[in-house]
Formats: C-alpha cells, sequence, structure tokens
C-alpha cells in the first residue's frame, strides 16, 4: 500500500470515529454557533430604558424645558416622584437606576445663568453610571439648546444649566467595586460545576463507580457524600475571596457578612449539584467538561450581568438569563457589597438558589440509581 492510500484509509478512519463521537461533534459544531450567537444577542455595552425619577421642586416652564429632554428620549424611562425620600427608597430598591432633582430655586439661578440641576447615580454598575451621565447631560443640553434656537430665549440655553452629578455605593466611581464581587460568582461556579462535572465521569470510566453500587448505600447518600469535600473545597475558596475583596482591592462590603457567606455557599451547592447531574448524565470526562463549560461557566460569565447590564439585551437573552441561578446570586451579591441589606432581594435570590439546588440533588440521585444500564 502505496503513501496516498494509507493517507486515505487512515482519514476515513478517523472520520467515522469523529462521526460515532457525540461529543466531538457538539464541540465541533454546536460550540461555534452558541458562542457567536451568546456574544452577538447577549453582549452589549449600550444603555437603554434607564430608569430615572424625576423630582422636581419647581413647576416652572424653565423646568419643563430642563426635563424635556429626559422626558423625550429613548434612553430614558422617566419615573414621576413627588420628594426626593420617595426617589431615594426607589434607588435603594433597586427600582431606579438614577436620580434627577430640580431644586425650587432652579428657575432663579437660572435667569442669574447659573442654574443646576442634579442628578444621583446608582453606582454598584460603575460602566452604567457613567454611560447615563453622558447621556443625560447630552438630553437636557440639546432639548435646552432646540427650544433655544427654535425660540430665541437666551435664558435656555444649554451652558446656563450645570448638571451636578453624585454617584451612589461607588463613590470611588472604581470598577474594582463593581467586578470584584462578580469574580466571586464566576469562582464558585467555576470551582464547583467543572470539579465535579468530572466526578462521577471519572468513576464511570474507571469502572470504580460499580463497586458502591454492591453496598447497602442509598443513591442520596452517595450524592451528598460526594458534594461534602468540594463544598468544605469551595468555602475555603470563597474566604479567600472574601479577604482579597476587602484588603487586596479595598472593595467594601456594606452588607451582613453572614448572610454573603450564606447565600455564597448556598449557591455552591447548585453549582456542584449541577456539576453532578452533567457527570451522572454523559458519563465521559471529556463530554462532561464541555457541557459544565456550556451550561454553566459561559452562561455566568456572558448571561449573569457581569459584564453589562440585562436590560440591554433581547428579550428572548433576558428570559434564558433570568432561569440561570448566576444571574439571581450576581445581581444579590453585588447589592450585599455594594449597597447592604436588601432583605426583600434576599430573601426572593436565596429561595430562588434553594429550588435549583433542591432540583438539581434530586436529578443527580436519580443519574445514580444502583443499575449498569
Amino acid at each position: 500500500m502505496n503513501a496516498r492510500a494509507r493517507l486515505i484509509a487512515l482519514t476515513r478512519k478517523e472520520t467515522r470515529q469523529m462521526l460515532r463521537d457525540r461529543s466531538n461533534l457538539i464541540v465541533g459544531l454546536v460550540l461555534p454557533v452558541v458562542l457567536i450567537l451568546l456574544f452577538g444577542f447577549g453582549l452589549s455595552f449600550d444603555v437603554t430604558d434607564v430608569r430615572i425619577a424625576v423630582v422636581i421642586e419647581d413647576s416652572s416652564a424653565a423646568t419643563m424645558t430642563a426635563v424635556a429632554g429626559i422626558a423625550g428620549s429613548d434612553y430614558f424611562s422617566p419615573i414621576w416622584t413627588h420628594s426626593m425620600p420617595e426617589a431615594e427608597a426607589l434607588i435603594r430598591a433597586g427600582r431606579a437606576d438614577a436620580i434627577l432633582r430640580v431644586p425650587a430655586e432652579f428657575t432663579r439661578d437660572l435667569l442669574q445663568g447659573e442654574g443646576q440641576l442634579q442628578l444621583i447615580l446608582n453606582g454598584v454598575d460603575s460602566n452604567t453610571a457613567q454611560a447615563i451621565e453622558t447621556y443625560a447631560s447630552g438630553a437636557i443640553s440639546t432639548a435646552l439648546q432646540h427650544i433655544s434656537d427654535r425660540q430665541g430665549d437666551p435664558a435656555a440655553t444649554s451652558a446656563s444649566v450645570t448638571l451636578v452629578s453624585r454617584i451612589w455605593f461607588n463613590e470611588a466611581n472604581d470598577s474594582t467595586w463593581f467586578l470584584v464581587p462578580g469574580l466571586i460568582v464566576l469562582v464558585m461556579t467555576l470551582i464547583g460545576a467543572f470539579l465535579t462535572s468530572l466526578l462521577i465521569a471519572r468513576e464511570w470510566e474507571r469502572g470504580t463507580l460499580e463497586s458502591l453500587f454492591v453496598t447497602p448505600a442509598r443513591p442520596i447518600e452517595m450524592v451528598l457524600s460526594k458534594l461534602a469535600p468540594y463544598l468544605v473545597i469551595g468555602a475555603i475558596d470563597l474566604v479567600f475571596c472574601l479577604l482579597a475583596a476587602r484588603f487586596v482591592f479595598d472593595v467594601p462590603i456594606r452588607g451582613s457578612l453572614w448572610i454573603i457567606i450564606l447565600s455564597s455557599l448556598l449557591y455552591l451547592l447548585v453549582s456542584l449539584a449541577l456539576g453532578l447531574v452533567i457527570s451522572g448524565v454523559t458519563r465521559n470526562q471529556f463530554a462532561a467538561s464541555q457541557m459544565a463549560l456550556l451550561t454553566s461557566f459561559m452562561p455566568a460569565l456572558m448571561l449573569s450581568g457581569f459584564v453589562f447590564d440585562l436590560r440591554n439585551v433581547p428579550v428572548v437573552v433576558q428570559v434564558i438569563s433570568n432561569l440561570l441561578p448566576a444571574t439571581h446570586f450576581m445581581g444579590l451579591i453585588k447589592t450585599l457589597f455594594m449597597a447592604g441589606d436588601d432583605w426583600p432581594q434576599i430573601l426572593r435570590a436565596n429561595a430562588t438558589l434553594a429550588a435549583y439546588a433542591l432540583v438539581l440533588i434530586a436529578i443527580a440521585r436519580r443519574t445514580l440509581t444502583k443499575t449498569l444500564d
């Protein structure tokens, strides 16, 4: 057999082997499609539909002119409030991204050429806060300039209004404060899903799992015994992450430390259980690692709100994001770090994570039924 015939024979053999190995086909054909869809639809740094609470303490024509740019902009969804305490309650509860306040002396100061508007920004996401400030300044200036050009009113010139900004929850305007809590989510996801996704698959490949099937141990006991050691490893990693956040990156921890720890351990349990489910379903280490990448780490990175505001992505992506455990934990831990204890969010997020943990543990138990089929 000459070299050409050998090459053709080997190529045919590898092709048949590739077609028989479905995990390779998934990685080679499905993964690129998933990645392009995730990056194409899920990644967006644009800011739209900003919920801005508007407090008007001076209901003059000049005031209506000043806020006309906000009301008519596609970037903003104004929430008209009656007082600053009402607006502050909205931003603390996460139902508003910013506050635009028109002070009672605005008209008087405007006639003197030094009108000021106050803009308070939610700094939990520093990138979004900066974008909101830019959009608000541009919208107000554009509205005043258009009306000035149309009416010839020198009092309505954009140069006579100054936007005074304040950032809440991230007064240093440091993106590290925003990123480090999100990195804890990624670490918990990586430790949980990747380590345990290889656990049962490795035992299936080595044939050591069958020895457990002849023991009196029940499936739920096997599941819990496999989760326990990795839960300890994840807890140690969590301590390292919290120490680094506080003492290395100087990120403030404004919420209860115990709530942060307990919520993080609950999310870690969800990730570990998800890894066991993946491992038990695939029964192959390579396929399990790829499945863990697609179902845990990549979604946690791209679709949980780690990098950008999820409200700026298509509705379909928003729906998918809200089905992910990482999305609920991401919003919770950022709030706990930056804003403090928000009990409605704490209870809602932890109840969701607990439900995910129970469901995934039940599924993992079914994958460990005592059968060799």
